[in-house]
């Protein structure tokens, strides 16, 4: 008997320290020493098995990381003995073990990813505004103070209105909010967070004179926006935010309080609701009460996610968003293709049309790279005109036979090339030594500065360009004109870049100062490891994690190094392009 109360406890107890759960902090506060703290989180965090999102810039962290609670515990320590997180608010759940792939990828769960950024949350649209002092940020009200402000509420506080304030996007406030019958709640409906500053300015009218009550899930988002509003000066002092957000109020009142529905959350749980288990949100299509986001359904235009219930799923179907339909594309049946109708016209009858400059790989020329990508051109006709040039690096002839190819061949070009680059021979041609090395890309770290110089002529002579798209080592040079953006304003000026089954080239691997690129960008790469057997998925993925979040989209498809062009893929590449027309 006392044998197998020893072994329960046991087996309780080695339950207890694989019991999972999800941690979320924040700190704005002067970083002294970036690459220290960068070291701290590889160190701790790979050390400890934690996956997820670490942000980090010279202005504090932003941190979404899960794991073994006794892990996660342990990282909590370890931060706490710096100095450097005096004060901060450690938000640490239990919940279960990711359960849906899908969902754990989609959230960032299922790798660890540490970057430096320019703002620990995209408050600043592309281009950037210039953000507000976070030193005057609203004060912080407790989980208490903000249930009580509601709780006295008459429609009036200390003789001024009060109004609550959403500061999330609407895929959140779908399924949850707070509701106070006498207290206005201002619902910005915004897609994403760098939308929130334009319908600050546009709605500030609503808001000054008055007590304003923001809240957001975990607290972050409400201190940058609040300092915004209270920027705007006379009429805007009292703002106020909810210390810790939604999750730190539900825990105070796990029965919900004034709060309704479910608390999205961007992890693998999805969403977090009361003991009530209330249901505000409802079906895209059918209106019915919903607000499962696990199908992750989403818009055909804009990728929101939206809502669509177990009976009206069906594989294929299309979903328009609500504030496509409202504002994108104006009143569209759900049961029409937006992307098929006509781009809006520049006032004299013709289309407006954007124009792409695309850059082809390694070894190609601008006219096979058209002719690749003719499936392409032509799906997006209405949208988009396509310019191909040569690199202009041209590269000697190779062959692997006994004899060299008879006949005129097209010249090959590059962008990048190895420091043993050789120019062409009087021949035209040389025996290969060896097979192709797929992984030749690596050691492809000269010759940028005569490209780059080269694409500011072909700019100044073929421009101007809405944006650039770029294939193989075309995409990496793309995205290294991305990094240089700032400092080429006036002779390579375009608003978004397409990179497909790109690669970090070595301008971006060396630079000094490691910071997100705020080019709005398309990444489109295979999913499958091993199925691109030129440029390896990680390395595509690697591209993509060095632009900002707020505005780098990716498409994953299942095929090889190639731009696919059925849909979904083609659907999501023009909902990318229509958003700059």
């Amino acid at each position: 008997m006392g044998t197998s109360s020893c072994g329960d406890h046991e087996k309780q107890r080695i339950e207890d320290e694989e019991q999972y759960g999800v941690l979320l902090y924040y700190k704005y506060t002067s970083v002294p020493d970036l690459d220290e703290l960068v070291s701290f989180y590889e160190s701790s965090c790979n050390s400890l098995g934690l996956l997820g999102r670490v942000r980090l810039s010279p202005k504090g962290v932003n941190v979404t990381v899960g794991g073994k609670l006794t892990a996660l515990e342990e990282h909590i320590a370890a931060a706490k003995s710096n100095c450097l997180f005096e004060g901060t608010d450690f938000k640490l759940a239990s919940c279960h073990h990711p359960l849906n792939d899908k969902v754990a990828e989609e959230c960032g769960f299922t790798s660890l990813s540490i970057r430096v950024v320019e703002e620990l949350v995209t408050f600043s649209p592309c281009p950037p505004l210039k953000p507000p002092e976070i030193s005057n940020a609203g004060k912080h009200l407790s989980a208490a103070e903000f249930h009580s402000v509601l709780q006295s509420a008459n429609g009036k506080s200390e003789n001024k209105e009060l109004v609550l304030l959403d500061a999330r996007n609407l895929y959140e406030t779908r399924i949850g909010k707070f509701e106070s019958e006498n207290v206005e709640t201002l619902d910005p409906e915004i897609r994403q967070y760098s939308d929130l500053p334009t319908w600050i300015d546009q709605n500030a009218e609503k808001m000054k004179g008055k007590n304003v009550l923001m809240y957001c899930t975990g607290g972050i988002r409400c201190e940058m926006a609040s300092a915004y509003i209270r920027s705007k000066g006379a009429g805007f002092e009292n703002t106020f935010q909810l210390y810790g957000g939604i999750q730190r109020y539900l825990e105070q009142f796990p029965s919900g309080g004034f709060f309704k529905g479910k608390n999205f959350v961007f992890d693998h749980r999805i969403s977090v609701g009361s003991s009530k288990e209330d249901i505000i949100g409802s079906c895209l299509l059918c209106n019915n009460t919903f607000d499962d986001y696990s199908p992750r359904c989403r818009c055909r235009l804009c990728r929101m996610l939206v809502l669509v219930c177990n009976h009206c799923r069906v594989k294929g179907d299309i979903y328009i968003c609500e504030l496509c339909r409202k504002h994108g594309k104006g009143e569209v049946p759900l049961s029409l293709d937006p992307l098929n109708q006509p781009s809006e016209s520049n006032g004299d009858n013709t289309r407006r049309k954007l124009r792409i400059l695309c850059l082809h790989g390694f070894r190609q020329n601008a006219s096979s790279f058209k002719g690749r990508t003719g499936s392409l051109a032509k799906k997006l006709k209405n949208i988009a005109e396509l310019v191909f040039i040569d690199a202009p690096h041209e590269l000697q002839f190779i062959y692997q036979t006994a004899t060299p190819p008879s006949g005129a061949c097209n010249k090959k070009f590059a962008w990048l090339v190895s420091s043993d680059f050789d120019k062409p021979s009087e021949t035209g041609w040389t025996v290969a030594q060896c097979q192709f090395d797929p992984l030749q890309y690596q050691t492809q770290t000269e010759g940028f500065d005569k490209s780059l110089t080269y694409l500011k002529t072909a700019f100044e002579e073929k421009g101007p360009f809405d944006g650039i798209l770029g294939f193989s080592q075309g995409a990496a040079m793309a995205a290294a004109v991305c990094g240089k953006q700032e400092q080429l304003v006036g002779e390579i000026d375009f608003r978004f870049c397409v990179l497909c089954s790109g690669f970090t080239p070595w301008p971006l691997l060396e630079m000094k100062e490691k910071r997100s690129i705020k080019c709005p960008s398309l990444h489109i790469f295979g999913s499958q490891p091993g199925k691109d057997r030129q440029i390896v998925t990680q390395a595509s993925s690697d591209l993509a994690g060095l632009f900002e979040d707020g505005c780098a989209t990716i498409v994953e498809h299942d095929f090889g190094h190639i731009i696919p062009t059925k849909s979904p893929y083609i659907d999501e590449i023009k909902a990318f392009l229509y958003q700059f027309i």
